[in-house]
């Protein structure tokens, strides 16, 4: 059995604005620590899946870059997306192309590549128990982590109730709930839908030719074709979640604790960067003074913060921007107010 890794890694990560744009996007970025989130994420699996057999998904236009900050990745490693169509279609031509290569026994992880993970050695064990588990069962496994909070800005999973930390068939997924009926959940032993999946390529491309109506056009098509003929026939973008493991009975989850977090927003770098004793998070030149809970971080020139709370300010070359905390989550709708010159500064 020949074990593959698959990282996503497409999209702008608007919500990192000004920092994150098209041509520079969140993945690429130093955020969590001093390097790059993609090149942590890369370094995060090679312990466990050789370097050869990994592959990384990302957009047009990111390959030079993506090449660039992973030099020992082989060139045919990187899986450009013609066009945007939902991690569904990225995943199933990803698993298409391992099978290609490995034959259809192989198992594939799945992850993105912005994350930040606390305990990455019981992250790894997490990954090869989910891997066991999706090889005895034959089934989808989706690792569910463990909720910390009640927080709205994750899905939620439903297991069927059976021994606490075991492998469980899901019973529902939960798209992002208001704060309410997150703590609800929370406390029901309801998981966070991660978006950690591990699986057989042969047990998931039976289950998406089977389920996945959006890539009827594609799966059922010749993929000698390529990847644009691919991405060409996909009928209508889609998440896996909908796509697949919502319609499939064959879906196991695997909770999982090893402190993970999605970062999101730059308020999320409260939860996964160091504070200082008034709950501050900074990089770069910076000085906080008479003031808490501020996430402040600066590329170019000094940043000078007095008697101000649950401040963001993210201050690069020609431009800095300045929200609060809770503002913070919805940089797209400011974007879309902004002029072209300034959404995507040089």
């Amino acid at each position: 059995m020949s074990r593959w890794a698959v990282i996503l890694a497409g999209g702008a990560g608007s919500r990192f604005w000004p920092l994150s744009t098209p041509a520079r996007p969140k993945q690429l970025l130093p955020l969590v620590t001093d390097r790059p989130l993609l090149r942590d994420s890369f370094d995060r699996l090679t312990p466990i899946v050789d370097p050869k057999n990994i592959l990384i998904l990302t957009s047009a236009g990111l390959e030079r870059a993506l090449a660039d900050l992973l030099p020992e990745l082989p060139s045919d490693n990187f899986v450009v997306e013609p066009r945007p169509a939902g991690t569904a279609a990225a995943l199933a031509w990803a698993a298409l192309e391992i099978a290609r290569r490995a034959g259809e026994d192989a198992t594939m992880i799945s992850i993105h590549a912005d994350w930040s993970i606390g305990d990455e050695e019981k992250f790894r064990a997490t990954l090869i128990r989910a891997e066991r588990v999706a090889v005895e069962t034959e089934t989808l496994v989706t690792v569910g982590v463990v909720p910390t909070r009640p927080d709205p800005g994750f899905g939620y999973i439903q297991p069927v109730p059976g021994q606490p930390g075991a492998p469980a068939s899901v019973k529902r997924f939960v798209e992002k709930p208001d704060r309410a009926a997150a703590a609800q959940m929370a406390d029901a032993g309801y998981l966070w839908n991660s978006g950690i999946f591990v699986w057989r390529v042969s047990d998931f491309l039976a289950e998406a030719r089977t389920h996945a109506k959006e890539l009827a056009g594609a799966l059922g098509g010749d993929a000698g074709g390529g990847a644009a003929s691919f991405f060409g026939s996909v009928r209508t973008p889609a998440s896996v979640d909908v796509a697949v493991l919502e319609r499939s009975a064959r879906v196991t989850v695997l909770p999982g604790e090893f402190g993970w977090d999605d970062v999101g927003t730059w308020s999320a770098l409260s939860r996964v960067r160091p504070q200082d004793d008034a709950g501050n998070v900074t990089s770069g030149d910076v000085y906080v003074r008479g003031g808490g809970d501020n996430v402040v971080h600066s590329e170019a020139g000094t940043v000078v913060m007095y008697g101000v709370n649950n401040l963001v300010v993210v201050a690069r070359d020609g431009l800095t921007l300045v929200t609060t905390t809770e503002k913070a989550a919805d940089l797209k709708s400011l974007l879309e107010s902004l002029p072209q010159s300034l959404r995507s500064p040089s």
